[in-house]
């Protein structure tokens, strides 16, 4: 056994240096052979190169001297070119038309415009809304002598430029939070038969690039109201703030690229009066507006906190509406009596000296 393996493996190394000496005696032989191969190959590709070259050069010199076919094929190619556009901006055309008409602005947190969807929803409630009557500007509306006749002459204002269809005035509200600035607007619109659309200047902001497209999507939907559509932006001074400061470059008082041509096309749109759409601003803090907005803006009307008598307005408003009315109609009014055990039990244990 012990010679008959030492004969197997004298056998493998011999037929191993065999074909390896074979190998290295035909690798001269095996390269020749490739790169006869790639000539071969090269001289086809060269050929058919010529060849296609002939045929390409005698067919474009044949069509070039056919004055006929050079005139089809430019007016083929021209028709080509316009369907292509035609298309293509018919497309955005008929999606600015369908978004303006069946939906609502990403920025429009809510609006009393009626939409071919709400309608197909809701049709009762939307008849009703289309017969009801126009409200009184001041009803629910609690506010000093003064300023009820200066927001009175207002809505009497709005109310016929609706009627003669004139261009609408643009109004900044400013005062404390809470004074009746949200609740005045919504009742100036459904006074003077507009419908209204209620934005906040925080929701701007975070756009980022998406800004400007968003700002150009609201007004391009506010034109398309046949009523007439009252444009509330309530903390305006979020986003109308002043561009650059002058005199300082703080990082915290400029404002950033993007929302800088954000209010650019804000203030485009705020430049060009309309019978379509009004707006309405309001504000906290209206001296850090920019300049152009203050320019832009023809009446400013302050609102003050309430004094004693229009805080008893308010508590007896309250009084007749949710104690007094309720009673009349015969509703079981459900009073909690205030256990200070129980809620200071609910609260936990207070801490010594609490």
């Amino acid at each position: 056994m012990e010679l008959r393996h030492k004969h197997e493996m004298l056998r493998v190394e011999a037929e191993a240096r065999a074909r390896a000496k074979a190998e290295r005696e035909n690798a001269d032989i095996i390269r020749e052979q490739i790169r006869l191969k790639a000539a071969e190959h090269r001289q086809t590709v060269l050929e058919s190169i010529r060849t296609a070259g002939t045929l390409f050069g005698e067919g474009f010199r044949a069509f070039v001297t056919d004055w006929d076919k050079v005139t089809a094929t430019v007016a083929g190619l021209t028709l080509l070119a316009v369907g292509v556009y035609s298309a293509k901006n018919a497309t955005a055309v008929t999606g600015r038309f369908i978004e303006a008409r069946l939906g609502k602005p990403s920025l429009v947190r809510a609006t009393s415009r009626i939409t071919v969807l709400e309608a197909l929803r809701h049709p009762i409630q939307v008849s009703r809304r289309l017969l009801s009557r126009p409200q009184d500007a001041l009803e629910g509306v609690v506010l000093s002598p003064s300023l009820e006749a200066r927001v009175r002459d207002i809505a009497i204002a709005t109310r016929n430029t609706k009627k003669n269809g004139g261009l609408y005035r643009h109004i900044l509200l400013y005062g404390p939070p809470g004074t009746g600035k949200t609740l005045f607007a919504k009742k100036l619109a459904l006074h003077s038969g507009m419908d209204y659309a209620i934005m906040t200047g925080g929701d701007v902001a975070p756009m980022g690039r998406e800004g400007v497209t968003a700002m150009h999507k609201l007004f391009d939907w506010a034109s398309t109201s046949r009523r007439g559509l009252l444009l509330f932006m309530d903390e305006a001074d979020a986003f109308l703030r002043k561009r650059a400061s002058a005199g300082t470059f703080s990082l915290q008082e400029e404002i950033n690229n993007d929302l800088r041509a954000t209010l650019n096309a804000f203030l485009y749109h705020m430049g060009q009066h309309s019978n379509k759409f009004m707006l309405v601003l309001a504000s906290n803090l209206p001296e850090q507006f920019d300049c152009a907005i203050n320019s832009r803006i023809d009446v400013m009307v302050h609102f003050d906190l309430p004094q004693q008598e229009e805080r008893e307005r308010l508590v007896r408003m309250y009084f007749d509406n949710y104690v007094l009315k309720p009673a009349t109609e015969g509703k079981r009014l459900h009073l909690v009596v205030w256990d200070p055990q129980s809620w200071l039990a609910h609260l936990g244990t207070p801490s010594p000296g609490a």
